[in-house]
């Protein structure tokens, strides 16, 4: 058995008991002898199976996707097993990659480990988006991929290639079980490495792959347990909110601001509030709340540089930061003082790779960050009211949805769980979605490596596993990226899913970059639209129809806070009918709406 992650061999000396598992001294590197011993009897395919559902079920595996396959039909026949008595719910998906996101959303929303189990050869290779989100993101992803035995590997056999170690770097730990052993210590290992059971070696992904040999059926006069009904706790996941203890007298006075990106928790908005410090808040954070929150804080930053009259002297950061150039400006200016609350190992950045302190404890952060200064949390609390009176004077000028708008509304209206989709959606919520004194939705986002791909899966994942109503916000390009995320067979669970597709016939971030002036200036032609823009006039309403699945059609905003009125049940699109063609110069008139707004409040 071999790692493939160093992180997994610089643990290999330390015990590693899994929380629900019985202790093993063993290292993911070592737990494993790969070959049987000669006088170790073979298990049959399906007893090894049997076996690796059971300590899966018994580390806390609760959800399993399976996608259909020969190779697999072990590990699928003991599933079926463990389903029947109510060990363990089992999901159907044919695709393969739409699999692998459905369980990581069940994953994040049910905050256990979730396996996905696929057959031989390119199914597997189709989990690795999936991996790559997952290892990004530290989510404890379980892959089942199954193999044929060694005597036909490399022999050209059907369905065979090279599998152990398929996904390198990406997965904390990977395994080849060799047909006919015993699989107990390996699969132990792995559910010890992706929940983050191990020494400064946070959760994500693992391998398990694992071999079998014919016959791949149970044994003759095995059937299906009698049906028990498993019980079905829906998990507290309603968000949450934290307080901490006012700062001491005794920290000095300095102009810090609390940055909460990427999956910062409540704690963010906690000490922010402790402190006296602006919170500038990502939507994914679950820290966008509370009376220090600023809503249209990235356009805020300018005001408060190096040659204001309060500049920013030190910044805290809680999760990771993604959306913004100008949060990412601020982070690298020299005249800026910044640290990372880091109490736990992390997966989205290698140590020593960034400038920030890493401070483990709160007590080190308070130290470091101090208290703020008499007026320094009302001056930004009056600059990001004038800034969300004009950004939303801008907004209003027309009936007609635009990006900020439907963002706005999809943030106002969400309850039980959001996801937002990569690209412009999340960031149209950072703009324009409007703080609450306290959290109405738990917020997701696949902010890993922030791609566009299984976002319908992913939302599907998350609204089974948190059995509460789910909104998803995307773009027409994400939303038909994982088209396929709409296919659910027949008698599969379906959940209680709301669509919100912002369909402007084209990818719209571009506009708002580079490219945009590029296609402006006309030197390139159509390339940048086409190579870009990539427009489309796919009927929306045809592909929910095909998948049995509601639709309607909204253009203007006050169309679309009536739908999002409507109770959440089943699944359903709204889909929003946009032009993106003005999407640039809207922007430009909401940055100097901003900034003539707040030049005015801070002049005073």
């Amino acid at each position: 058995m071999t790692s493939h992650n160093d992180s997994a061999q610089d643990a290999s000396d330390q015990d590693a008991p899994h929380q629900n598992a019985s202790a093993t001294d063993s290292s993911p590197a070592e737990t494993y002898s790969a070959g049987a011993s000669d006088a170790a009897p073979s298990l049959s395919a399906v007893a090894a199976a049997r076996i690796a559902v059971g300590v899966l079920v018994d580390g806390g595996v609760q959800h399993v996707v399976v996608s259909p396959g020969s190779r697999s039909a072990p590990m699928a026949y003991a599933l079926a097993e463990a389903s029947a008595e109510g060990k363990v719910e089992l999901l159907v998906r044919i695709d393969e990659r739409s699999a692998g996101f459905t369980a990581l959303g069940l994953a994040l929303s049910t905050g256990s480990p979730a396996a996905v189990l696929t057959t031989s050869g390119t199914a597997v290779g189709n989990l690795l988006p999936a991996v790559m989100e997952a290892n990004h993101a530290a989510v404890p992803l379980i892959v089942l991929s199954a193999d044929r035995p060694d005597e036909l590997r490399g022999t050209g056999a059907n369905q065979t290639t090279i599998q152990p170690d398929i996904f390198g770097e990406q997965v904390r730990f990977a395994v080849d079980v060799p047909a006919g052993t015993d699989p107990e210590r390996a699969i132990r290992t792995g559910l010890s490495a992706a929940t983050g059971a191990f020494p400064d070696l946070a959760p994500g992904p693992v391998q398990l792959n694992l071999a079998f040999r014919d016959p791949l059926i149970p044994e003759a006069g095995a059937e299906l347990p009698a049906a028990a009904e498993r019980p079905r706790y829906r998990l507290a996941s309603e968000p949450l909110v934290m307080n901490l203890p006012p700062a001491s007298e005794h920290l000095p006075e300095r102009r810090t601001v609390v940055l909460a990106g990427h999956d910062a928790g409540p704690v963010a908005e906690a000490f922010a509030r402790a402190h006296g410090l602006p919170l500038l808040a990502e939507p994914s954070s679950n820290a966008r709340f509370g009376p220090n929150a600023v809503g249209p804080y990235r356009l805020l930053l300018e005001h408060f540089g190096a040659g204001a009259a309060a500049p920013i002297e030190r910044v805290v950061l809680f999760g990771r930061p993604t959306l913004s150039r100008p949060v990412a400006a601020l982070l690298a200016r020299a005249d800026v003082q910044t640290a990372l609350y880091q109490p736990v190992p992390v997966a989205w950045y290698e140590p020593g790779r960034r400038t920030e302190l890493p401070l483990e404890s709160l007590a080190d952060l308070a130290d470091f960050a101090g208290r703020g200064p008499a007026t320094w949390l009302d001056t930004w609390l009056l600059a990001g009211s004038a800034a969300q009176h004009a950004l939303d004077r801008i907004l209003a000028e027309g009936a007609a949805a635009t990006g900020p708008a439907v963002g706005s509304l999809v943030w106002e209206h969400a309850r039980g769980q959001l996801l937002l989709g990569s690209s412009n959606g999340i960031r149209d919520v950072d703009l324009a979605g409007l703080p609450a004194p306290e959290p109405a939705a738990t917020v997701y986002a696949n902010r890993g490596l922030a791609g566009i791909d299984g976002t319908i899966s992913t939302a599907t994942g998350i609204a089974l596993g948190g059995r509460q109503e789910t909104t998803v916000l995307l773009g027409d390009i994400t939303f038909l990226h994982d088209a396929g995320g709409l296919l659910l067979g027949t008698g599969e669970e379906e959940p209680h899913l709301r669509i919100v597709v912002l369909n402007d016939a084209g990818g719209a971030i571009f506009d708002l970059l580079e490219h945009g002036a590029v296609r402006a200036a006309g030197t390139y032609g159509d390339a940048v639209e086409r190579l870009f823009g990539t427009p489309h006039t796919v009927d929306i309403a045809a592909l929910a129809a095909a998948h049995g699945v509601g639709h309607c059609s909204v253009s203007t905003t006050a169309a679309l806070a009536e739908a999002l009125t409507q109770p959440i049940e089943g699944r359903s699109i709204i889909e929003v009918r946009t032009d993106r063609q003005g999407l640039r110069a809207l922007h430009g008139r909401i940055k100097e709406a901003v900034a003539a707004a707040v030049g005015g409040v801070l002049a005073r």
